[in-house]
């Protein structure tokens, strides 16, 4: 199988860039902070949990699971350890709610897929609870495009060698697509692929991260229906 410019493998990430996803923790942080007004303001409601998710993404992960957990903790930190048990019930039925949310792709997302897995090796590099992911995946009906997925717990410049090796001809036949700058671009750059940046109006502070401009590989489109003429145009 062989693509324009030696590009044989074509990484997505999930989250934001097939489907949505963090719009589901914005809805969900703000019912957390009305849950908790009679204690903090909403500012620093939302500054406690952002710090507790900093601190517990080594211990829990990515997802959901592990931000319910830190909900927990910021609710016990604001009300100086006053939480009442039926709080810390509706935080848990909160992450409930959100492992049970249906699923909804992207524009573009199906057709993109459809258009490409012809031509390309299709690998989903995604991060978060397994369980969770393989759950989605299979909600969003795109998984026949896929020829390998890998789950992963960090997104680092060797993930992106090891699985562009696993399941392609390396990384410098590959392109990395996602609309986390800090874990789908700047490491895929850094392995030898291309990073095609997909923003999205919604990112998660800690996903936040510089452009890299001047790499000679990156590039940005505005939505995913653009990535076939991208490739063209790179040809």
């Amino acid at each position: 199988m062989t693509g324009t410019f030696g590009l044989t493998s074509i990484g997505f990430d999930a989250d934001d860039t097939l489907w949505h996803n963090e719009r589901l923790f914005h809805m969900t942080e703000q019912r957390f902070a009305a849950l908790l007004a009679g204690h903090a303001e909403v500012p620093h409601i939302s500054s406690r949990l952002l710090a507790a998710e900093r601190r517990n993404l080594q211990i829990y992960g990515y997802g959901i699971k592990g931000y319910t957990l830190s909900m927990v903790e910021t609710a016990i930190e604001v009300t100086d350890g006053r939480v009442e048990a039926k709080v810390i019930e509706e935080i848990l039925a909160f992450g409930r709610a959100m492992l049970r949310h249906p699923v909804e792709t992207l524009p573009h997302a199906r057709e993109t897929l459809s258009e490409l897995a012809g031509d390309y090796r299709l690998i989903l590099i995604t991060k978060g609870d397994l369980f969770d992911q393989e759950r989605k995946l299979a909600q969003s009906g795109l998984g026949d495009f896929f020829s390998g997925v890998e789950i992963v717990s960090e997104k680092t410049p060797e993930t992106y060698e090891r699985v562009f090796r696993r399941h392609g001809d390396g990384a410098e036949r590959s392109m990395m697509v996602g609309n986390s700058l800090k874990s789908d671009i700047v490491p895929a750059i850094a392995a030898g692929s291309w990073g095609v940046h997909v923003p999205h109006q919604l990112t998660w502070a800690i996903e936040h991260d510089a452009a890299p401009e001047e790499a000679p590989r990156f590039r940005r489109v505005s939505h995913l229906g653009e990535l076939q003429e991208l490739i063209r145009q790179i040809a």
